[in-house]
């Protein structure tokens, strides 16, 4: 079976998230011809792309409560304004990497999926599956969804790549932000944990913060906790944590080597 990897692309990598509505076109174009430039050099890997929505969704989010749930006619209004504003930074995305001549096509949760307790219920995957057995470019995203429990939810691109793992068995899993990987001393951020283990989890968790801006899935801690999760669940799963701005990392990233913060079984 062909090697299938997952790209997140940190909210806080292709946006201003301290800033409303925010996206970075300088950034998302960089990014882009990294991966252009990857699937030229190595064509039989297959690829599949999540965002998270930095100043664009999370802003909204915080302000109505979303992912805790959706009742009152005023947190339905909530729903769609995160809908809205999560679908408008993945079609700046689709925009820019068309333009690129990607192969992108955009598969949103909000569409297929139905939760319960902000636990994936039904997500008719099987597209996603086509897409990448036919050389196309799937991008996911933080989205909201409804859910039989609470109404509506929010379901971060993690999120959505872990109830993925087992259905496309990834070798890799890579999640580009700001951050050069997970830091030993945050918010110091002088000691860079090179490599987490299953084993080594423990002792260093207690130091993973969560982040400095408006982040309504958690920030670093839950990223990590998520990601050693599947580690654990899939032990030849590779996860790698690094930042996305430095030059040519996205590519460097994807093709193998090591870079950042790695989570791995042993």
């Amino acid at each position: 079976m062909p090697e299938t990897i997952f790209l997140k692309l940190g909210g806080s990598l292709i946006t201003n998230k301290d800033q409303a509505h925010t996206a970075l076109i300088a950034e998302i174009d960089a990014i882009g011809a990294q991966i252009k430039r990857f699937r030229q050099d190595f064509p039989a890997v297959r690829l599949l792309v999540g965002h998270g929505s930095g100043s664009f969704g999370h802003v909204a989010a915080k302000k109505y409560g979303t992912r805790n749930g959706v009742r009152s006619a005023e947190e339905w209004q909530g729903f769609l304004e995160v809908w809205r504003e999560a679908h408008a930074l993945d079609e700046i995305l689709l925009e820019r990497f068309t333009r690129l001549g990607l192969p992108v096509l955009s598969f949103p949760l909000s569409a297929g999926a139905l939760t319960r307790q902000g636990q994936v219920q039904s997500w008719t995957t099987r597209p996603i599956q086509m897409a990448l057995e036919n050389g196309l470019l799937p991008i996911i995203f933080g989205d909201v969804a409804f859910d039989e429990a609470l109404g509506g939810t929010i379901l971060s691109t993690e999120e959505q790549m872990k109830h993925l793992v087992p259905v496309i068995i990834p070798t890799r899993i890579l999640l580009a932000g700001l951050e050069e990987g997970v830091w030993q001393d945050f918010p110091a951020c002088t000691q860079l944990i090179k490599t987490i283990t299953t084993a080594s989890y423990p002792q260093v968790r207690q130091h993973v913060f969560g982040s400095s801006s408006t982040d309504v899935t958690g920030g670093m801690a839950s990223k990590v906790a998520e990601m050693m999760s599947l580690v654990v669940e899939y032990p030849q799963l590779e996860v790698s944590i690094f930042s996305g701005k430095e030059p040519e990392a996205v590519y460097k990233a994807l093709a193998g080597e090591s870079i950042g913060t790695v989570l791995r079984d042993h």
